[in-house]
């Protein structure tokens, strides 16, 4: 990712609109009731006086309802690249006791070596410019037996299937392809000895079309699409849908890497 690629990353992010659309659709419609973020925490293995580093909080709604999890760590920091966006957590979690909020770069981890039992970067690897250096500076902050939690989408999820609906308008989907379930095993490697794929099984059903045009305006991979008027986009939508629902596929999961790598295989 180019120094543009980096300014739309910041522009996409500097506040929580886009992605507060995009979180909606998924609590509105999702088919499995758990809830990705709920999938996520349950995988984390935070014992009694851990500390705890979350790089790319997003909203820090992962967060919410979890004070029993918040309250085992010893210290627990949440950061984000945008300061932006780090606002809107502090906002999320306020009245929480027990966090810490700062601005950080996975690039550039301002943390010494060996100091961290758990670090988490969910949905936000394939935004680092360096993705290699990004993981190096976590394995670094790591302590030898901690562990790295991220969770990312897949390459046959909704991205690709709005795309598909589509098609015959002669757009292309340009769904960023740089940290995936998978080829994120293959980029963990280079940093961690052992790491470990979970998929979560889901799906959407959408009844509120409104609500789905909304989420395809949202993202940034879908550029293209803004240009199509909204009734065009609607009545795309409407002739896929059955008895008035839409079933759209999801690809989302996560990978657990720990153990630092024998070699450097960058």
């Amino acid at each position: 990712m180019g120094i543009n690629d980096k300014a739309s990353v910041e522009a996409q992010y500097q506040n929580s609109g886009n992605l507060n659309t995009r979180i909606s659709i998924h609590d509105k419609y999702s088919t499995n009731k758990q809830g990705f973020g709920n999938w996520i925490t349950s995988h984390y293995e935070i014992k009694e006086g851990m500390t705890v580093l979350e790089l790319g909080c997003g909203t820090g709604s992962m967060w919410v309802g979890k004070n029993d999890l918040i309250q085992k760590c010893s210290k627990l920091i949440l950061s984000d690249f945008s300061e932006g966006m780090l606002e809107k957590t502090k906002e999320t979690l306020r009245g929480v006791e027990g966090i810490h909020y700062e601005v950080v770069d996975i690039q550039n981890i301002p943390y010494e070596s060996n100091t961290f039992d758990v670090v988490i970067a969910n949905m936000m690897l394939y935004h680092v410019p360096d993705l290699f250096q990004g993981l190096r500076e976590v394995r670094r902050v790591l302590k030898a037996d901690g562990k790295f939690y991220c969770a990312t989408y897949g390459e046959n999820g909704i991205m690709e299937y709005i795309g598909g609906l589509f098609g015959e308008y002669g757009f292309d989907v340009h769904t960023n392809r740089a940290f995936t379930l998978q080829n994120g095993a293959d980029s963990l490697s280079k940093a961690f000895a052992n790491v470990t794929r979970y998929d979560y099984e889901d799906s959407l059903a959408v009844t509120n079309l409104e609500d789905m045009a909304d989420y395809v305006y949202s993202l940034t991979g879908m550029s293209q699409l803004r240009q199509v008027p909204r009734e065009t986009m609607l009545e795309v939508l409407a002739k896929h849908a059955t008895d008035g629902v839409l079933s759209v596929p999801k690809e989302y999961g996560m990978f657990v890497a720990s153990g630092m790598a024998t070699e450097n295989k960058a």
